[in-house]
């Protein structure tokens, strides 16, 4: 996500403007410009994806299981993480941008998937606590992968490769890490009997919170089904900021789509 913009005006270049014939090195102040602008509508477009992939992947886990779906996002990543580079060398704008948004969706789909996955596991007791222990590896990951993604282009671009194929061994190095993702989702396997708390643990836990007043009950005004002017009001704080900066996406974008 966050070399989104620079690989795309590094790989595509004048292609962007119309001058398939100048590379990144060869544009001027104003081209440079131009494709920055689109480059950054390509940086809007994958954050819609990721939104849409956090409400679409999570709900069809709910009928296709965690494990299947989190087959689905190492297979299909490592594919789509091999093949871009082709896409990229033939040109096809469309296709790569196609390529990398799905792999955004996915991104955002396994995060919002992998709480439930670990509620299928652990059970929801603790799956609170479990999840934020699980989230110290997305923070290495958003620490170690944008070092180990630009020192490849920086070493890539100082062996003298040329700038748009310089995120090539950055792909081919992710689809690996996602090789070893598909393996380990592979070895997941049900909870041991052991670990599981006992009904009286549990029953004398839950008295204990009760005491000191953790527990409540009831709908804590959470309902379904209604539509009046307060909720209408809600959604359209939600909805036309959320509206406008498709919009917005759309026409920066409309350039990679010919």
């Amino acid at each position: 996500i966050g070399m989104a913009s620079p690989m795309l005006q590094e790989i595509f270049a004048g292609s962007l403007v119309g001058r398939p014939d100048l590379g990144f090195t060869q544009l001027d102040a104003g081209q440079k410009a131009a494709i920055a602008a689109i480059a950054a509508g390509f940086a809007g477009l994958l954050s819609l994806f990721n939104i849409a992939g956090r409400l679409c992947w999570a709900s069809a886990s709910d009928r296709l299981g965690r494990k299947t779906t989190y087959f689905i996002f190492f297979g299909l990543g490592i594919v789509l993480y091999l093949l871009a580079p082709s896409a990229a060398y033939s040109g096809n704008q469309v296709l790569f941008v196609a390529m990398i948004c799905v792999i955004i969706s996915m991104y955002g789909g396994g995060f919002s998937t992998v709480p439930a996955y670990l509620a299928d596991v652990f059970g929801t007791q603790f799956v609170g606590a479990i999840h934020g222990r699980l989230l110290t590896a997305w923070a290495t990951a958003g620490i170690v992968g944008p070092v180990v993604v630009n020192y490849l282009r920086e070493a890539q671009i100082a062996a003298g490769v040329p700038r748009a194929q310089a995120y090539d061994y950055t792909m081919y190095i992710l689809a690996g890490f996602l090789a070893v993702g598909l393996v380990c989702n592979a070895l997941v396997r049900p909870l041991d009997e052991k670990w599981f708390m006992k009904p009286e643990e549990v029953a004398a836990l839950q008295a204990g919170e009760a005491t000191a007043g953790q527990v409540q009950s009831g709908s804590f005004g959470i309902d379904r089904g209604r539509f009046d002017l307060p909720a209408m009001l809600a959604w359209a704080a939600v909805g036309i900021p959320l509206a406008w900066g498709v919009w917005t996406t759309i026409m920066k974008t409309a350039a990679l789509f010919g």
